[in-house]
């Protein structure tokens, strides 16, 4: 057995390692987004140190395009801000699951 057989078997391996941590933060950016949404429509007190933490995080992982307050969609009137934080997060979540699907399918080739 050559060095090289042991380290063509790990390649595959290690790729396909990161792949998978590459959808999980992809998977847990969604998360944040979709807890985030569920939260401004729930109307949690952001007052609590989690909810606040949770919308924080959502603003932070939503790409600057998906902003609950100024993102893609734009709602106005009556619940816009609830409106607007379901969709744009929504959005925004859905990309980043499609992202991670993406980058796990060419990591792991």
């Amino acid at each position: 057995m050559t060095e090289g057989n042991g380290l063509d078997r790990r390649v595959p391996r290690v790729r396909q390692r990161l792949g998978l941590l590459v959808w999980l933060v992809c998977a847990t950016c969604a998360l944040v987004l979709a807890l985030g949404a569920l939260l401004v429509a729930l109307e949690a007190d952001q007052r609590i140190v989690l909810v606040d933490a949770v919308t924080s995080g959502a603003a932070m992982v939503d790409l600057a395009v998906f902003d609950a307050g100024s993102g893609v969609v734009q709602f106005t009137g009556e619940d816009a801000a609830v409106k607007n934080a379901l969709v744009n997060w929504g959005l925004a979540a859905a990309v980043w699951l499609l992202l991670g699907r993406l980058l796990d399918g060419l990591l792991s080739r």
